[in-house]
């Protein structure tokens, strides 16, 4: 998404310490590619950690040793799940700008949600530099760090619960008769023109249902069910 928004063209560099996971980012994005977060972090304006939360710690602590340039306008941002900002802060030099990011997968089509919480030490121009970073892959949203629990709850992992709801109802067509494509083609197009219905409507999930949703009708069977936990 950067790359296509024009906003990263130059300046991309990707840290992997995979040889052949490299060659691959290399040569499909066009991008440099070093092993070595010394090397990237020259000259880098913004400091992307885009890891397991498990190897978050291995990467501050090579960051801490490569030495943060202070006289840059540096601003480390994590897209490591449950991490908190004061973890990230303790491990970087004093005062240090920190912004944590929730994003989820849609991103990787452009459509994804990413939802950014400051650290004590980001300043509003950081803020609205990342936002405008993470906007060429999806819509961004700022909330507290006591928020960021329910964001990964809800958008985070979201994407999940509607793949579960979609292959619930894949497999209720092909029940019913439908070939797996066909089904497939249905679900699919109905999420996402109710998606587009619901955004640009104006009016809420529960107006938009019950439009639909006629007395004693067939929809009307349906929501009983899942309204009980059915």
């Amino acid at each position: 998404g950067l790359l296509e928004s024009g906003r990263a063209a130059k300046g991309l560099v990707v840290v992997e310490t995979h040889a052949d996971r490299a060659e691959l980012i290399g040569d499909r994005f066009g991008v440099r590619v070093t092993d070595s977060i010394a090397d990237a972090i020259v000259g880098a304006d913004v400091l992307v950690i885009a890891v397991k939360p498990g190897d978050v710690d291995t990467v501050l602590t090579q960051l801490g040793k490569a030495e943060l340039d202070a006289d840059r306008d540096q601003i480390l941002v994590s897209l490591a799940a449950g991490v908190p900002t004061a973890r990230l802060e303790n491990k970087l030099p004093a005062g240090f700008p920190v912004v944590r990011v929730m994003s989820n997968t849609p991103m990787l089509v452009g459509q994804g949600m990413s939802v950014l919480a400051p650290g004590r030490y980001a300043r509003p121009e950081q803020l609205s530099q990342v936002t405008e970073l993470l906007a060429a892959v999806g819509k961004v949203a700022t909330v507290t760090e006591a928020q960021m629990d329910a964001v990964t709850a809800v958008s985070g992992s979201g994407p999940a619960y509607f793949f579960l709801v979609v292959e619930a109802m894949v497999d209720a067509g092909v029940g019913l008769g439908l070939t797996h494509d066909v089904a497939t083609e249905l679900v699919v197009q109905t999420m996402l023109g109710s998606a587009a219905l619901l955004e640009s409507s104006g009016q809420t999930a529960a107006e938009l249902r019950a439009a639909v949703t006629s007395p004693a009708g067939t929809t009307r069977a349906r929501p009983r069910g899942l309204e009980t936990g059915a």
